[in-house]
């Protein structure tokens, strides 16, 4: 391939990965200090871009130049967030997550397949003594955090009010997606399992913490389970809902998946896979993401539709999930 096909397929990755309202050749003016003459006559590849020019852009756009080279093999090019920067207090890992729901929404067409092997964690922030919980625990046994090393859990010592905070920011730029989800009968296994490590541990600092706990996991339940009835997302606490964005809730349970995230965002198609429990991959490969979607498109097809529709089988499956979770108050 020629040097000015490879610079003007690097430029139109570039328009490709921007949000339509936003000019790349305005960008790249502010970054390379260049004027708008300039930088046009790269883009049409009348002009070499420098190496110097090269690294600025592939910083900013957290870009690797094999995401041109390596299209016709086997390779998967993959970007980690955050995986340079040591370990990351939880309530920066949060607003990272709030950043990237952000830029999806400034998209015209949004679109989230889930296909969940564990609750999406952003529901865990419905409601505030589950958010606490759930934010203690991936702080003290993810994050290994210092300043929880030997403390049991109090909702009053330990209400993280900013990472709560921030998780409702999360959910209310989600309901402005919409959302299709696959669940299975596990999605909510680890969640009771910590609970009840907990419990059994004597972690909870008081009985009464534990159960808030409970009853907050339930109301979580009941709050998806009214997503799901009027098939749109929407925040608790509002005595008339706005609805947002359409939830379509799938369940399959034979069939459990990893935590995949397969995302359009207008012609574009990214796809997110979780590691290290809180971590995660996100690439812009094309191949990859057809593969993820005619995968989650074929279980859905063996999945049933539990949203709107589909009344008998929502309750079922929403109470034996809260069967579940009332277990842990023995």
């Amino acid at each position: 391939m020629e040097t000015k096909q490879l610079q003007q397929d690097l430029f139109r990755h570039l328009k490709d990965i921007l949000p339509s309202h936003l000019s790349l050749a305005d960008e790249l003016c502010q970054l390379l200090g260049l004027s708008a003459d300039s930088i046009y006559r790269r883009m049409r590849g009348e002009k070499p871009i420098t190496l110097i020019e090269l690294k600025l852009i592939c910083d900013h756009y957290q870009l690797s130049i094999d995401q041109l080279l390596q299209q016709q093999n086997d390779s998967v090019l993959f970007q980690a967030p955050g995986i340079n920067n040591g370990a990351i207090p939880f309530e920066d890992q949060l607003r990272d997550v709030l950043a990237q729901f952000n830029y999806f929404n400034s998209f015209s067409k949004r679109e989230i397949h889930y296909l969940s092997k564990d609750t999406p964690f952003w529901y865990f922030y419905l409601f505030p003594e589950m958010g606490a919980f759930k934010t203690f625990f991936w702080s003290k046994m993810i994050n290994n955090e210092p300043m929880l090393a030997d403390k049991s859990f109090s909702l009053a010592e330990f209400p993280f009010d900013s990472c709560c905070a921030i998780g409702r920011q999360i959910l209310e730029a989600h309901c402005q997606m919409e959302t299709v989800e696959l669940w299975n009968m596990e999605s909510i296994h680890s969640s009771i399992n910590q609970i009840a490590y907990y419990r059994d541990a004597g972690i909870f600092s008081n009985r009464e913490d534990m159960i808030a706990v409970v009853d907050s996991f339930i109301r979580m339940l009941e709050h998806l389970q009214a997503q799901a009835a009027a098939g749109s997302k929407f925040m608790p606490g509002t005595a008339t809902p706005v609805y947002k964005g359409s939830i379509q809730l799938y369940v399959n349970e034979l069939i459990l998946g990893n935590n995949t995230i397969l995302l359009t965002l207008d012609d574009k198609k990214i796809s997110m896979i979780t590691y290290s429990v809180f971590s995660y991959l996100i690439t812009r490969d094309e191949r990859f993401a057809e593969k993820g979607v005619a995968t989650f498109n074929n279980l859905l097809s063996r999945s049933t539709l539990v949203s709107k529709s589909g009344e008998k089988e929502r309750n079922r499956f929403f109470n034996a999930l809260k069967d579940k979770v009332n277990g842990l108050r023995k």
